[in-house]
Order: C-alpha cells, then sequence, then structure tokens
C-alpha cells in the first residue's frame, strides 16, 4: 500500500513564495520565506499542521533540518503529545550530531512515541549553509562520512555491544538504551555518483525529488539496477508540491498567483545557491526550471518548475483539478515508488486539500489496478 508523506514548515509559511522582507538576512530554501514570514512556525501552527496531516491519512510527517528550521528532533517530540498515529520523519545532519548522541535522541522519542520515530538522513548540499555550521568537509567526503555515520546507527539499533573504527568514527564497546520497538528504516537522498553507491549499500528508503515522467523513470531504474548488483532492495519515495484547483485553468491561476511577488534579490539567491553549491539533484531541478521558462515553467502534463525559482529540493509541483493530480500520482506510482511526499502552499489548507480530495482517488485508483 502506498503511503503519503508531508513537511512541517518549521521555518515559516505563507500564501506567497519568495517574497522576502527587503532588508532580510536569512531565506529559508524549503519554504522561500524568511524571518518575516507570513505564519510564524509556532508551536499551535505546527501542531495544526501535524493533526491535519494525520486526520488527511498521512502516515508521516517530515520535519527538515537546516539553519533556518527549528530543531527537528525537538519538534518530534513536541509533537508526539498531541498526535496518536502520525510517525515523525526527522531530519539529521551528520557531522553536527555524534551518531551515538543521535541515537539515543530518536531511541528516547520511539520509546515515548510508541514507535513513531523515522530517520531522514541529510548529507547537505549548500556549502555555505554547512560551513556556517562549522562543517568544511567536500562534497564526497561528507558522503563517506554519512556512510559511516548510517553503518553506526544500524550496529546500535541492533547489536548489544560493539567496536567500530572508521575514518569519522570511533566507538569502544558501544550500546545503546533503550533499543528502538522496530529497527527503523534510514530515509535518504542522493543524485550524485556517490550518493547513490551509498544509498545502494545503506539505505532502506531512497527519496526523490519528483521531476518530468522521464527522468524519474530513469532515475528509479537507476537506483533499481544498483541495489540489485548489491542483492538488496530499497523502498522508494518521491516528492512533490500539489497546487489544486476546481478546473484547470484554476489550478495554473491559483500556482501564478504563489509566485506573483517574488522578490528579486530572492531570485538572485536562488540563482548564487544553484551556481556555487554542490548538490546534484538541485543543479537538476534549477536546469529544469530554466528549460520550462518559455513555457510558462511547464515541463509536462501537469506538472510546473515555477516554484523552483526560489525552492531548493522539492520544488516541482503537480498542478490540476484533484482528479488530475491523482492520476498523475499513479503514474509515478506505478514506476515502483511506495512512499509519496506531497506539500504546497499554505502547508496547512493543501495537507487539508489532498488529505481530502486526492489521496482518496489515488486509493481508490490503485484498488481498482488491483488483480481479483
Amino acid at each position: 500500500m502506498v503511503e503519503f508523506i508531508t513537511m512541517a514548515p518549521t521555518s515559516g509559511d505563507g500564501q506567497y513564495v519568495g517574497n522576502s522582507n527587503v532588508n532580510s538576512q536569512r531565506m529559508d530554501s524549503w519554504t522561500g520565506t524568511d524571518e518575516s514570514a507570513e505564519r510564524l512556525p509556532t508551536l499551535e501552527y505546527i501542531k495544526a499542521i501535524a493533526q491535519a496531516a494525520e486526520k488527511g491519512g498521512f502516515t508521516s510527517l517530515l520535519l527538515p533540518t537546516g539553519g533556518n528550521c527549528l530543531d527537528s528532533l525537538v519538534v518530534a517530540s513536541n509533537l508526539i503529545a498531541h498526535t496518536e498515529r502520525l510517525k515523525f520523519l526527522f531530519a539529521v545532519r551528520p557531522g553536527f550530531t555524534a551518531p551515538a548522541t543521535f541515537a539515543k535522541q530518536f531511541a528516547t522519542v520511539d520509546y515515548w512515541s510508541g514507535g513513531r520515530a523515522l530517520i531522514n538522513i541529510v548529507t547537505g548540499g549548500s556549502p555555505k549553509d554547512l560551513a556556517s555550521d562549522g562543517d568544511f568537509l567536500d562534497h564526497d567526503t561528507r558522503y563517506r562520512r554519512t556512510r559511516e555515520f548510517i553503518q553506526v546507527l544500524k550496529k546500535l539499533f541492533t547489536e548489544d555491544y560493539f567496536d567500530y573504527e572508521g575514518e569519522f568514527y570511533q566507538l569502544e564497546n558501544a550500546s545503546l538504551f533503550p533499543k528502538p520497538a522496530q529497527t527503523p528504516q534510514i530515509y535518504f537522498g542522493g543524485a550524485s555518483e556517490i550518493g547513490k553507491q551509498v544509498a545502494a549499500e545503506e539505505s532502506d528508503v531512497y527519496m526523490m525529488w519528483g521531476e518530468t515522467y522521464e527522468n524519474t523513470k530513469k532515475r528509479i531504474d537507476e537506483i533499481k539496477e544498483l541495489t540489485a548488483r548489491k542483492q538488496r532492495e530499497l523502498s522508494y519515495s518521491v516528492s512533490f508540491q500539489v497546487v489544486l484547483g476546481n478546473t484547470e485553468e484554476e489550478a495554473w491561476e491559483n500556482a501564478n498567483k504563489l509566485i506573483s511577488k517574488i522578490a528579486p534579490k530572492v531570485l538572485e539567491h536562488k540563482n548564487e545557491q544553484s551556481a556555487n553549491g554542490d548538490s546534484e539533484g538541485v543543479k537538476r531541478l534549477h536546469q529544469l526550471m530554466k528549460s520550462g521558462k518559455d513555457n510558462q515553467f511547464k515541463i509536462g502534463p501537469n506538472l510546473w518548475a515555477g516554484l523552483t525559482q526560489v525552492l531548493s529540493g522539492n520544488s516541482i509541483a503537480l498542478v490540476g483539478t484533484p482528479d488530475q493530480v491523482a492520476d498523475r500520482i499513479v503514474e509515478f506510482v506505478d514506476l515502483g515508488f511506495d512512499k509519496v511526499l506531497l506539500r504546497g502552499f499554505p502547508h496547512l489548507e493543501t495537507i487539508e486539500q489532498v488529505g481530502e480530495l486526492v489521496i482518496p482517488r489515488v486509493r481508490a485508483r490503485l484498488a481498482q489496478k488491483q488483480p481479483i
């Protein structure tokens, strides 16, 4: 059965993307907001997001990481008291927290929540952002560290006592209490060659940012081939923004409204980030956006790259009526994805709409495809 994931905008939210304050010094690449966001990430707002996700049929809530986001683990620790079934996929960057320390924090949240904690390992693709937190390793070296970070976590989750000797981490007689109720799956994504290798070797769920149907098929087929060579099988997740309308025309009007107040400095910031960053995934999406500029950023049936002018990461949007968006999602699921991350602006209303209008349609279409 397909699982649906969404994201909490822990850096802020709003009805428009990229309408930065002229004097702002901070811009979040996940939500296109700054410190003067229309909707601040207060406890009440993020709690409402989580509860709407749970009510709408989402199984998990991604809590992002980065300099402009609230701490994902602290957010998860709070939200477990306000939800009953929703799982929390909280992002962590190797290098800022020792794996043994993170494992203890994770296991505590998992224990208190009754097994509702999940892990998203984020290697990081912006050297400027990483340097602000004291991480100056180059791209490939960061991925080697990520490989070790995941290996240590797995041992802590499954072994009573062990030693580990690596390039970045050394542990003697290491153990973890409490152990998670079930060995947690490692969610991980990487579009570079070393990122794909680490994913194939160590991850359990390979996360992809949505692209065109053809590009996405090529990418998932490539990862499947890599994992098969290593005699492993992964689960796969694809991520999209969603913009809905009662008609397709209305949906495109809503999409264009989202980017109608983009500040020039935000466009400059994104162009600079794409040019100077070393994230292969960000560069791929930015190129898609540029290729679709002369066609109002339309890159395929109900596919739109307008938000990629501002956002990094998950920025390609499904635009259309609930039926059209459901049809497109089913097409991607048929490629082999068993998890779909959907979000949009503003997040609360989009989560409510997707839960009411899209998820039931997708489930009905997939049920019809099941053999009798």
